[in-house]
Order: C-alpha cells, then structure tokens, then sequence
C-alpha cells in the first residue's frame, strides 16, 4: 500500500458529488417504480439492497483509492488469466437469471462477475497498450487487442449476455481509439459493420429468414427496433410502452409516484433497464434532461482528469471507464426511447441491481484514484 497524505490535495470531490447525485435520484426513482406505498410492495427490499450495494461501494472507493493505481499495470496479467478462469467457473457453476447464465449465488447474496470484468479489461488492455502504442497504428497491432478482449467476450457469450458482451467492445473502440489505433480504419469497419446488420434486418423483416450467429429473439429484437409494431404485444411491447411512459411525462412530468405507466404495471423492468422511462414520465422533459447533464458533467470531468493522469496507463484506464458508461447510457436511454435495440443493459448510478452499482463506484474510485497521483509527491 503507497499512500501519503499529501495526495489528498488532489483529491477531487467533483466526480463523487456527481455520482452520488445520480445515485440519489436513482432511489427516488427505484422507490417509484417498486410500488412505493401500495400493499404488498417489495419497495423497502430493493432500497435496502441497493443503499447496502451504495455504501458497500462507498467503502470501495476508499479501498481503491488507497493503492497506487500503476500497481495494477505490474499484475495486468494475472487480473487477465484470474478473469477468464472466474467466467469460466461462472458458464459452468453459474445460475440462470433472466435468461443469463452469469450469476454466482453465495446464500442469499448474487453476484455477477461479468460485471467486475469490465474492469479487469480495462485494466488489461490499458496496460497493454500503453506498452504498445507504436504498434497500435498498424492493423496487426490493434489485432492483437482485439484478441485479448476476444476471449472474455466468447465466455460471455457463452453465458447467454449478448448486451454485457457488446459493452466490451466499445471499450476496446474507445480505447484504441485514444491509444493510438488507426481511426480512419475503425470508423470504416463500425460504419461497414452496423450498414450490414441493418440492411441485413430490414432484408429479414421483408423475406423472413434469420441471420447468422443470431438467435431468433435477439433478431426479433433488431426487427421491431425498425418498426416495434411488427409485434406489439411481443418483442415490440417494451420499447411501445417505454415511449409511452417517456411521452406522457411531457416538459414537467406527472409528479412523483404519480406516474401511470408506471404504477399500473404496464412499463416492464422498470426498475432496472427501464428506470429511465420512470424518471420521464414523473419528472418530464426537463428532469430527463437533468440526469443527461449530470451524466455529461461526470464525462467531462472524468475526460479532464483522462487529459492530466501521469502516465499513459492511467490515461487509458480512464477513456476506458468513460467508454464503458458512454455505453451503457447511450444504449440504456436509447433503447428506452426506440432508437437502440434492447439489451438488458443497465443504466450507471440509477438502475436497481448491486453488482452494476459497486463495479460502477470501483470505477469512480479509480478515477478519483489517478487524478490524486497526477504530480509526483515532492517533499
């Protein structure tokens, strides 16, 4: 442990002030959409495990920001080697949920290392590129990223989470991105990639017929992306009543626990991956807008400590948290308001779930971690 007191002038309160706003607003939301106040509500169950996860992750914080972060660039690969075997162990020993066999279950208590793996990757391939930064210009270079996130990308998708295991390739997009990669050639296979898919599900909604590597759920979810009304007591059920509910809400929105998508039962998981459509109907227009900008507030400042770190790696470190929740928030609130295909993924501070929420102020903690050891310690 490499700790001195005079780091704690450079800690800065800006990043934990913003995501214990989100976090904030995320339980007035959870209350809402659990019923708060109704006979039979779970609602005091999930505001106990999720403050419970909130202060687990407040500890974290403090944990993480105790050990020199350029401590884990010295033991990226065994965090490598350690994540691959724990989603091993989990696609074998693993519990179902939601269809996902990617839960660990210790008694009462779940977890879901997919989770924590994001961070074991951004570590990993932050160590690796700052190492390898000249090689990063050239395609085999960037190949040779692209393997490493390969491998707990498969185990991932062995475990039935497609929208966990598209998290890890942004990551890697926005990595390379910043660390040196070829951009113009990214750009081009994103572009090529996405055209593809497209024209591929418009191609299937006309002439029926499945893609490759798709299951047939996750293409009816691309289908009803393009026109949610294919099937709308289906697949397309989710996104209607989603627009609905963020609609509804109007500039101002109905008021809290006064929202009626949501109180009755019509918005799905919407305490979870539909937490955003709650804070839109009851908060309106401009209390989704709120959230945005304390969204876009801890990007920004997070990019600005990305800027100041010492060394590459902690740069790395950080555009890799930021890539993670640009993700996350662009595919949770799009797919809320039909615009990005359902997923399941959570959205950062807000969305009910403790394994989302301590692997998510880990991350601050590492953020708030390499801004403390931006200078050297002069004595």
């Amino acid at each position: 442990m490499d700790f001195n007191r005079k780091l704690l002038r450079n800690i800065d309160l800006s990043v934990l002030l913003l995501t214990l706003l989100l976090i904030g607003v995320g339980l007035i939301a959870i209350t809402s959409a659990t019923n708060f106040g109704l006979q039979g509500s779970y609602s005091i169950t999930f505001l106990r495990t999720q403050i419970t996860a909130t202060i687990l992750g407040l500890l974290m914080i403090i944990g993480v920001m105790l050990i020199d972060y350029r401590w884990l660039k010295e033991y990226a690969g065994f965090i490598y080697f350690g994540t691959l075997v724990v989603l091993g162990i989990t696609l074998v020993l693993g519990r179902t949920v939601s269809g996902s066999k990617s839960w660990i279950f210790f008694g009462p208590v779940r977890f879901q290392p997919s989770e924590l793996a994001k961070l074991a990757i951004i570590i990993v391939l932050a160590a690796f590129i700052a190492d390898r930064e000249d090689e990063m210009k050239y395609l085999f270079g960037m190949l040779k990223a692209c393997m490493l996130t390969a491998f707990p990308v498969l185990l991932i998708l062995a475990q039935n989470d497609l929208g966990t295991a598209l998290v890890f390739i942004g990551i890697l997009i926005g990595m390379l991105y910043v660390g040196g990669g070829n951009a113009k050639l990214i750009t081009i296979v994103l572009v090529v990639s996405v055209t593809c898919v497209m024209i591929l599900v418009i191609l299937s909604i006309h002439f029926d017929f499945n893609l490759p590597l798709l299951k047939s759920y996750q293409l009816k979810r691309l289908q009803v992306l393009i026109d949610p009304y294919l099937d709308p007591f289906g697949y397309g059920y989710n996104i209607i009543q989603s627009e609905i509910a963020i609609g509804s809400g109007r500039m101002w929105g109905k008021g809290l626990f006064k929202g009626t998508q949501n109180k009755l039962q019509f918005l799905p998981e919407k305490h979870t991956d539909f937490i955003f459509p709650v804070i839109g109907e009851e908060f309106g227009f401009i209390g989704a807008i709120i959230v945005l900008c304390l969204y876009l507030a801890l990007l920004l400042r997070s990019l600005v400590i990305a800027r100041e770190a010492r060394d590459s790696f902690g740069t790395l470190v950080v555009v890799g948290i930021i890539a993670m929740w640009v993700f996350h928030i662009l595919e949770n609130v799009g797919m809320t308001m039909g615009i990005m295909p359902i997923t399941g993924i959570p959205l950062p501070f807000l969305s009910y779930g403790g394994s989302s929420m301590v692997t998510n102020m880990i991350a601050v903690g590492m953020i708030m971690n390499i801004r403390m050891r931006k200078h050297k310690i002069l004595f």
